[in-house]
């Protein structure tokens, strides 16, 4: 309740209420006038934009008019979600740059880092674990989340997960055990990206990668070998040991190559061996090796040209991706716009991989490509970064690669642009965008 103070006249309470009820009514109408006009430059309908915000149709319709207040701070962060802004965009006022789902994320790290450094790949935590069928079906769910980018659920507990699963994959007979040490590298490889995203820990991100490699070794699997291979080396890079990423990589490739079957049903080693090459030509490129780069990218082309799109541990490795790995290695060489032309020279539907963290990754990579190919293409990657913001936010706006891009689209820009500026709030860049160009 609010306390107007007790030396207020009865009079004087009631004219203070209604000047406060007014101001409220004035807020409310002018975050639907707000939300009309980006719905409808979002291109929405109001049932879908109601959909996309979790609520009726008729509730947005009496929003957009100012017929219903907004009460709940909550509900303007909803609908700022369903519409593909931030608050600001609907209050013009300034809002904390950690929202709710960044903040249950960043809950998760502790409990990851008690996991994985308690415990060593050969401990057995005194524990007493949930049963097998149930961790295994929690450490793919987490994982499902993970490819949605849904990284507070992803990373809901996950430091239980990994410590009950840890218990199996050191006790447990064959095949339970199989069971268990592949739902525990899948764990793994669930929270070295929440740690790393969302609490930009990149040095426990590597913990879980070479956790997921030891492992691995233990089982001794050679499929499951080359995922974590491919795993840590994603870690490494971050950290920018690149000559270590390369090195884990090669290895890994010279250990798959030799028991692949590219005629056989069993396309599991094919796919890993397919994504190491894959990511050595990345991290080849940002080495500045281009010949090298190109010639990893063939092979990986070559096999997934024979065994088609396959998404194993919700990685998909396929055509789409080997495509993917080709844009991402040219803007690495520099080579954004031709990059941009050979991978859009055909429809690129990435969508069809049914991830969003796949989708909002390319859309990112799409949108350094034409920034790399200069300011007359400014407009396209901004559409793409919008785009790679809305299926992935909580990837994207803490990404470096992309605040920087943001920051020099606003300074290069000849004027304003809406989306240009929303992009600036979500990001929470406001002082660069005031510094752009007029």
């Amino acid at each position: 309740m609010i306390d107007f103070g007790s030396d207020l006249t009865t009079r004087e309470r009631e004219v203070t209420l209604v000047s406060k009820a007014t101001r409220v009514d004035r807020e409310s109408i002018e975050i639907g006038r707000r939300a009309r006009l980006i719905r409808r430059r979002r291109g929405l309908s109001l049932e879908v934009a109601a959909g996309l915000s979790g609520m009726t149709k008729s509730y947005l319709s009496m929003l957009e008019r100012g017929e219903r207040p907004f009460l709940r701070r909550k509900l303007v962060e909803d609908l700022a979600n369903g519409l593909g802004c931030s608050v600001t965009d609907l209050t013009g006022q300034s809002y904390p740059p950690v929202d709710r789902d960044t903040a249950d994320a960043l809950a998760a790290v502790p409990g990851i880092q008690a996991a994985l450094h308690n415990y060593g790949p050969d401990d057995v935590p005194d524990v007493r674990p949930r049963p097998l069928d149930e961790l295994v079906a929690w450490a793919r769910s987490a994982n499902d989340h993970r490819d949605q980018s849904r990284l507070s659920a992803a990373g809901r507990d996950i430091g239980t997960l990994l410590t009950e699963l840890q218990v199996y994959a050191s006790t447990a007979g064959s095949p339970d055990r199989d069971r268990a040490v592949t739902a525990l590298v899948t764990a793994c490889g669930v929270a070295g990206p929440v740690a790393h995203v969302s609490a930009g820990n990149r040095d426990l991100a590597a913990v879980a990668g070479r956790r997921v490699y030891e492992v691995a070794q233990r089982h001794g699997d050679p499929w499951l070998i080359g995922f974590a291979r491919w795993f840590w080396a994603l870690s490494l890079s971050s950290l920018g040991a690149q000559d270590r990423a390369r090195r884990v990589v090669s290895t890994g490739i010279d250990e798959l190559a030799p028991v692949v079957r590219l005629s056989s049903a069993d396309t599991l080693p094919a796919e890993w061996l397919g994504m190491l090459h894959g990511s050595s030509a990345w991290i080849l490129a940002r080495q500045g090796r281009g010949d090298e780069a190109r010639a990893h990218l063939d092979e990986a082309g070559t096999i997934a040209d024979r065994i088609g799109e396959r998404h194993s541990m919700r990685r998909h490795f396929g055509p789409t991706n080997v495509r993917l790995y080709r844009l991402a290695t040219g803007v690495e060489l520099g080579e954004g716009g031709r990059a941009y032309a050979e991978v859009t020279r055909t429809p690129l539907d990435v969508d069809a991989l049914g991830s969003s963290e796949r989708s909002s990754k390319t859309h990112l990579e799409l949108a350094r490509a034409l920034v790399q190919d200069g300011p007359d293409r400014d407009a396209d990657a901004i559409r793409h970064l919008d785009t790679a913001d809305r299926l992935a936010p909580q990837r994207i706006r803490m990404n470096p690669v992309a605040r920087e891009l943001v920051t020099d689209l606003s300074q290069r820009a000849r004027r304003r642009v809406w989306e240009l500026d929303s992009l600036c709030s979500r990001f929470g860049l406001g002082d660069e965008s005031s510094r752009r160009a007029t």
